[in-house]
């Protein structure tokens, strides 16, 4: 994995996804802007507006400093201070303010038509006469956020200009922009096909090929099919998910090609995109016949090579129509008859047993799982959570029972099933639910109360509402539970959520009232009090360790967002992550650990402020699990691909710098068994 690379050419060669190049613009670190705007961003303070003075006059430094500030603090009153950025003289300023706009975009707060044509506005002119590559390319990824009609029509413009990476750049925003809602239906195709070019740089194939995969659209196919023999996995990984949106039965035999690729990631995607195959067809089905090719697989995991399991349980997460059972069942009878008996490949037999509950909707294979290995609380929560996705009618029926388990994890899973598909039945546990001692599992079962219409748990839901200022992570499914109950008569409570310091609980009041009122609502701005916990910032230099039950690997972490990465430092001192699993793990996007529940709910009892840097979502990129805006706390993810769409969402904070072969070796349930710090790389 590359380290941060300083010189601006450097990265436009090579491309800021594929290699991890951050821009060579002056850091917070490196500003000398001072500790105060430190203090003032952390406090989400705009400082009586010195800080948008800072932002808008004053040294090179100090103006980016500032424009960082505004960009994490993320208060839309601070547009216009970041649009006047875009047209300052100094390169620095103008690319800071560029990603300043980009983050404004993604604002958790929607935006209204009025800001979402100023951006629009501001930004294509800026783009029109930009003469920096490298500040026009953060233009590109700031339009693909914004993801308004403006800017998809000039992006797609944009894909026939002759310079050197204009095109690429495009593209890639392009597909962001449809991550982001827009239409891409009238986009032209044509000109990525220069981009596929076998000659072309790395970067600009995988530009292409992420519009190819992005808009799924039938005219796309030819090149999609083309470039699934590209020499580089991410492209080939791309191609492959274009294929399985668009393509047909037909698609199979050259789809399935990849069930034999040297890249893991690659043989994950290319399951994923035969299973979605599978779906559409018809009496005989080619996908199907691929797929039970993967048994190799299996003897493959047995034999110690773990990274081989991400195959089947990518096909697990994704999941078979009733037809392809015969595969399933034939998949778990090889992980039960490999010698072993290994816990990958239990955990791997019990993903695919709930795959199979998923398909009837009720839990039956799930019970019998895992050989004795998989612990039952695993087995089902993953089972009814599965449930839960089923299309079968009476599936929530089978979870009911589940609602008074002793282990909260299953109460809550048993929750997301009753809520995917409320049955009249689940009325009275849940509101039992609303005393949980699981606070969880008590505003899980708030949320549920709501879908099930059941006024009588509204005394329970109020007073859960009232524990919110004190507990803010309730808020969101406390909010919904409490508006489908109450109705207008939410409105006192949840107008006093609007003064609360945490942003999240403002925005859950402001969306939700918005929702009551058929008004446009916005949380007002509020400062943090002094005293709001601010984690030690790390030392320039820092490396963590991870000892996992699959080997070692080593992470360093970036001085451009140092509470965040003080954060990890002080837990790993602690020993928290001593015993914790990766708890989720998708394979070709995320491995993510750091929740002592082990089920993606819990934290560290506090929160922390998100600090969005420069470095984009490459392969190897550690991040920060959000919930909502400044929700970060223990969990945290490593990418196994590049990933444009988190850039200005998630907080990165690193990467990997030893041991990746580890983390694609990573399976569910894997566990951390130390992490251990070493200050200034040492």
């Amino acid at each position: 994995m590359s380290s941060p690379r300083a010189a601006v050419s450097a990265c436009l060669l090579w491309g800021l996804v594929l290699s991890g190049c951050v821009r060579s613009v002056p850091s917070p670190a490196e500003s000398g802007a001072g500790e105060e705007v430190a203090v003032w961003e952390d406090r989400r303070s705009l400082a009586d507006g010195r800080l948008v003075a800072l932002a808008t006059g004053g040294p090179v430094p100090t103006r980016v400093r500032a424009l960082r500030a505004l960009a994490r603090i993320q208060d839309l009153s601070t547009l216009e201070a970041v649009l006047t950025g875009l047209g300052a003289a100094e390169v620095p300023v103008r690319d800071e303010a560029a990603f300043a706009a980009g983050v404004l975009a993604l604002s958790w707060e929607p935006l209204t038509d009025a800001e979402k044509a100023r951006m629009t506005e501001a930004l294509l002119a800026a783009e029109a006469t930009e003469p920096d590559e490298g500040v026009r390319r953060t233009l590109f990824a700031s339009l693909g956020n914004l993801a308004t009609p403006g800017a998809v029509r000039r992006l797609s413009e944009r894909l026939s200009d002759g310079r050197a990476g204009v095109p690429g750049g495009a593209a890639l925003a392009l597909g962001v922009s449809m991550r982001r809602g827009a239409s891409l239906a009238d986009v032209p195709l044509a000109p990525v096909a220069v981009l596929l070019q076998p000659g072309q740089p790395e970067v600009s194939r995988y530009d292409g090929a992420y519009l190819l995969a992005s808009a799924r659209r039938p005219e796309a196919l030819p090149l999609l099919r083309r470039c699934l023999g590209d020499e580089a996995p991410d492209v080939r990984a791309l191609c492959a998910k274009g294929l399985g949106d668009v393509g047909g039965p037909e698609d199979a035999a050259v789809v399935g090609q990849l069930l034999r690729d040297e890249t893991p990631r690659v043989v994950a995607e290319s399951a994923r995109a035969l299973a979605r195959l599978a779906g559409r067809c018809s009496g005989d089905c080619a996908p199907m016949d691929e797929l039970r090719t993967l048994a190799s697989q299996v003897k493959r995991v047995a034999q110690g090579d773990s990274a081989s399991g991400h195959v089947v349980l990518a096909l697990a997460q994704q999941g078979l129509p009733e037809a392809g059972r015969p595969v399933l069942v034939a998949l778990r009878r090889a992980l039960q008859e490999a010698p072993g008996g290994k816990a990958d490949l239990m955990n791997l037999d019990c993903r695919l047993a709930a795959a199979l509950d998923r398909q009837r909707g009720a839990l039956d294979e799930v019970l019998r799982c895992g050989g004795g290995l998989v612990p039952e609380v695993r087995r089902l929560a993953l089972g009814l959570r599965e449930v839960a996705q089923s299309r079968a009618k009476d599936g929530a029926s089978g979870a009911v029972p589940y609602l008074s388990h002793p282990d909260s994890r299953v109460r809550l899973a048993a929750l997301d099933a009753v809520s995917a598909r409320p049955v009249p039945e689940a009325a009275g546990p849940v509101r039992a639910l609303l005393d949980d001692k699981d606070a969880v599992v008590a505003a899980s079962a708030a949320s549920a109360a709501g879908k099930l219409k059941d006024t009588e748990a509204l005394p329970r839901v109020r007073a859960l509402a009232e524990r919110v200022p004190g507990e803010p992570d309730l808020a969101e499914p406390v909010a919904g539970g409490l508006v489908a109950l109450a109705g207008k008569e939410a409105e006192p409570v949840l107008r006093t959520w609007l003064q609360h310091p945490h942003a999240n609980v403002r925005r859950v009041a402001a969306g939700s009232l918005a929702g009551l009122t058929g008004q446009p609502m916005r949380a007002p701005h509020v400062e943090l009090p002094a005293d709001a916990r601010r984690p030690e910032p790390a030392p320039a230099g820092t490396t963590l360790t991870f000892r996992t039950s699959k080997g070692d690997f080593t992470v360093a972490l970036d001085a451009e967002a140092p509470l965040t990465s003080g954060n990890l430092v002080a837990l790993a001192r602690q020993g928290y992550f001593r015993g914790i699993t990766f708890h989720r793990v998708v394979p070709d996007f995320v491995a993510q650990g750091g929740d002592p529940r082990g089920d993606g709910e819990g934290g560290p009892g506090y929160s922390i402020r998100c600090e969005m840097t420069r470095r984009p979502y490459a392969r190897g990129v550690l991040g920060m699990a959000l919930s909502g805006k400044d929700t970060g706390g223990s969990q945290f993810f490593f990418t196994y691909s590049p990933q444009p769409h988190l850039d200005g969402r998630y907080t990165a904070f690193g990467e990997v710098t030893r041991g990746m072969e580890v983390v694609d070796r990573l399976l569910e349930g894997d566990t951390i068994q130390e992490v251990e710090v070493s200050p200034r790389g040492g």
